[in-house]
Parts: C-alpha cells; structure tokens; sequence
C-alpha cells in the first residue's frame, strides 16, 4: 500500500490511497472473488485499508516505520507520458512476513524493486502456490539519491519467468525487458525463458500468451480520467476469472472491467453484472 500524489498536466496534485494492491485487490473482490492481501506499512495510516476491508478482503499488515510514499507527475496531456518518484518506502519483503495462507494464487504486486527480490520469490515458490508477479517490481527501479525511479534491464529475468505461472507487463515494462515493443514477440520472449502465461498491457488492450497460443482484446472505455491503475485492474481481473475460466473468456472479461474502471478516477467500483454487461455490449458492436 501508499500514498499516491499524482500532479496532472495542467492541474492540481492531490493524494491519495492507492498501489498495485489496491487497484488489483478490490477490483477482484468486487466482482466476487475472495481476497487476502499482505502490506509493508506504518500501523499509524491503517485507515487508508477501510475500503479493502469493507469489501470483505482480508488484510494482514506488515509493520514498517513509514508507508510507501510515491509522486507521480504527468508533465503532458498524454496519460502515458509519466516521471516517478518513491519519496518513502516501508521496506523489503521477507518470506517469514508472509502468513500461512490458504491460496489458490498468490500475486506478487509491488510498486518498485523496493519491496521482493529473487529470494523472497524463490522462498515463496517454495510453499507450492501458483505464482505470478508485476514485473514492475523489478523493472522500476529506484535511486538511493534522488528517490527518481528509471526502468532498467533485469539480470534475473529468465529465472523469474521460470519460477512463475503467469507474468503480468505493460509494453514498456516488455521493451525494458525484451528489447521490442511487439507485445506478442515480446510474450514469447518469455515463453522462452520459461513462462507459461505472459500478460501484456498497452493503452489500446491488453494480449495474453498461454501454452504457445496468443489472444488479444481491445480496451472500450470513453475516457481515460481513471488511468492510473490500468495495468494491475486488468490483471487482477484476468487472474480471478481465469481461475474458472479459459483465457480468452478471462481477457475479454478483464479488457471490459478495466474498460469501465478507465471511466473513473480510483480503483474499479462496478459489479459483476457491470462487467458482463459491458462485454456483451463489446461483442454486439
């Protein structure tokens, strides 16, 4: 969890609640998914976990001396176009923080390299759980000085890839990593090194690779005001339904609950029927 300040172009900053956590954990509950978060976090800020509570998630706190504070400022009109800052961080992961839960999936949704490194997934892999990671984890990576966050190569890509189930990008994320902005030559890239099942967001959709096989599916939403949170909605979404369902069900569904969340500033707030209503409305047109 964190404080997000974000400064638009043109506009006022304002802070709020936010993280991979939030976006991804209520958009999966709120379409009946049962959910368990864990959080690095000052004890003091608990209050900005009362909505993942209300939504029946339950929550498990890490205690840390601050939360994760991160400043994000659009210097242009284009939503995309973003310069990062992590001005606090609660600190690293350690296996021994994560309690013994009963998990059909376990999904590894940092903000920064500033929170798991290959141990922690490795001692976590360790326990059998079906695992996927945010690859921003480890691709945004943050300076002890300036606190800037830059995207840089991974050494320990192709060993990550091999240790999870799924791996969830967006197309920089994949061309830090692969080299291309193809999103499928970049999905099978990690095909390659190992993955299973490989995640790819852009402004425009989101692609899933799957056993040799890709799938693609269009975003439909009517404006972008609820953007931040994009890559972590989607894949939130694609892995509750993929739990019962095939991939391309599971995309499509995930391409119209984000379609939805973009609609709206802060973390997805429809329904099931919502989601089901937009995808049938995607198919007629």
């Amino acid at each position: 969890m964190c404080f997000d300040e974000i400064v638009p172009f043109g506009g006022s900053p304002r802070v709020a609640p936010g993280s991979a956590v939030l976006c991804g954990a209520l958009a999966a509950a709120r379409i009946g998914t049962k959910v368990a978060v864990v959080t690095r976090m000052a004890p003091k800020d608990e209050e900005i976990l009362a909505p993942m509570r209300q939504s029946g998630i339950a929550v498990h706190v890490v205690p840390a001396d601050v939360t994760t504070y991160m400043k994000v400022v659009h210097p242009s009109s284009d939503v995309d176009d973003r310069e990062m800052f992590q001005l606090a961080n609660a600190g690293l992961f350690a296996a021994s923080d994560i309690p013994a839960l009963t998990a059909r999936q376990v999904h590894l949704a940092g903000i920064t390299d500033q929170e798991f490194n290959l141990k922690f997934v490795r001692g976590i892999k360790s326990r059998g759980y079906l695992l996927s990671a945010d690859m921003q984890s480890f691709v945004r990576q943050v300076d002890p000085v300036t606190r800037r966050i830059s995207f840089g190569d991974v050494a320990d890509k192709a060993e990550l890839a091999q240790l999870l189930d799924m791996v969830k990008l967006d197309v920089v994320e994949a061309r830090v990593l692969t080299g291309t902005d193809d999103l499928e030559r970049a999905a099978m890239m990690f095909e390659a090194w190992g993955s299973p099942e490989t995640v790819i967001t852009r402004a425009d959709g989101v692609l899933a690779r799957v056993n040799g096989k890709t799938y693609w599916e269009p975003f439909s939403n009517r404006s972008v005001v609820g953007r931040t949170g994009r890559g972590d909605t989607t894949f939130a979404a694609y892995m509750a339904r993929r739990l019962d369902h095939d991939p391309s069900e599971s995309l499509k569904f995930a391409a119209a609950l984000v379609s939805i969340k973009m609609e709206k500033a802060g973390p997805f707030d429809g329904t099931l029927a919502d989601v089901l209503e937009r995808m049938n409305a995607t198919t007629a047109d």
